[in-house]
C-alpha cells in the first residue's frame, strides 16, 4: 500500500468522524430548533463511533477522537454554566483555557498529550510505524522533545485564555466577538509554526547524536 493510501486510511475517518459529521450535525440539529448545548451533545456520538470502532477493530484508542470528546465535552459544561450574553462570549475562552490545564496534566501521565498527538500526525497507522512512534519515547532526547511541546501548547492556550477574558471585561460586545473570532485561529497558526520548527531541530540533534535512533521503517 502507498504511503498516501496509508495516510488517507488513517486520517480519512477520523477527518469525517471528528470535523465533518460533527458539524453537519450541529447545524442541522440547531437549524430545526434544538438548543446549542443538547445538539453540541448529540454531535458526540460521532467521535464516540469512531473511538469504539477503532478499539473493536485495532485494539488501540484514537488519540483525535478522544480530543474531540475532551472538547464537546467542555464546550457542554461552559455553556451549561454561562448564560448571560457577555459570559457567553467567555465560553470559547473556557474551553480554551481548561483545555491548557489538561495538557499541562499530561506532564504527570507516563507520556504526555503531545507524544499521541505527534504520533497521529508522524505516523500512517500502521503497526509498524506506531511500533516505530513508540519506540522513540526510550531517547532521553525525544522524551525532553515531547515534553516540552506540551508545557508550551498548554502554557500558551491559558495565555491565549486569559487576554481573551481580560478583553472581554475592557471591550464592548463587539469588538470582544471580532476579537474571538481571530485570536485562536493566529495563536494556532503561530503554535504550528513553531513545533514543526522546534521539532525539525530536535529531529537534527537527534539524528547528529544517534543516525539509527529515527530510522523509520519502511512503508508497505
Amino acid at each position: 500500500m502507498g504511503r498516501f493510501a496509508s495516510l488517507l486510511l488513517n486520517w480519512g475517518p477520523t477527518l469525517v468522524c471528528n470535523v465533518a459529521l460533527p458539524l453537519v450535525t450541529y447545524q442541522a440539529l440547531t437549524d430545526r430548533g434544538m438548543s446549542e448545548v443538547s445538539a453540541l451533545a448529540v454531535s458526540a456520538v460521532w467521535p464516540v463511533v469512531e473511538v469504539g470502532v477503532l478499539w473493536a477493530v485495532r485494539r488501540r484508542i484514537d488519540e483525535i477522537g478522544v480530543l474531540t470528546l475532551i472538547v464537546i465535552a467542555l464546550g457542554v459544561g461552559s455553556s451549561l454554566l454561562l448564560d448571560d450574553e457577555r459570559l457567553v462570549l467567555l465560553k470559547e475562552s473556557a474551553v480554551t483555557g481548561l483545555f491548557g490545564l489538561v495538557l499541562l496534566g499530561s506532564l504527570l501521565a507516563p507520556r504526555p498529550l503531545m507524544f499521541y498527538f505527534g504520533r497521529k500526525f508522524a505516523t500512517d497507522g500502521s503497526p509498524e510505524r506506531l511500533a516505530w512512534w513508540d519506540g522513540l519515547w526510550r531517547y532521553g532526547g525525544f522524551r525532553r522533545t515531547q515534553r516540552t511541546l506540551t508545557v508550551v501548547w498548554g502554557v500558551v492556550f491559558l495565555a491565549e485564555a486569559a487576554v481573551r477574558i481580560e478583553l472581554t471585561e475592557v471591550l464592548p460586545v463587539d469588538a470582544t466577538v471580532a476579537v474571538s473570532a481571530v485570536l485562536p485561529y493566529a495563536v494556532t497558526a503561530g503554535l504550528v509554526t513553531w513545533t514543526i520548527l522546534y521539532s525539525r531541530r530536535a529531529r537534527r540533534r537527534a539524528a547528529e547524536a544517534n543516525p539509527a535512533a529515527l530510522a523509520e521503517p519502511a512503508h508497505g
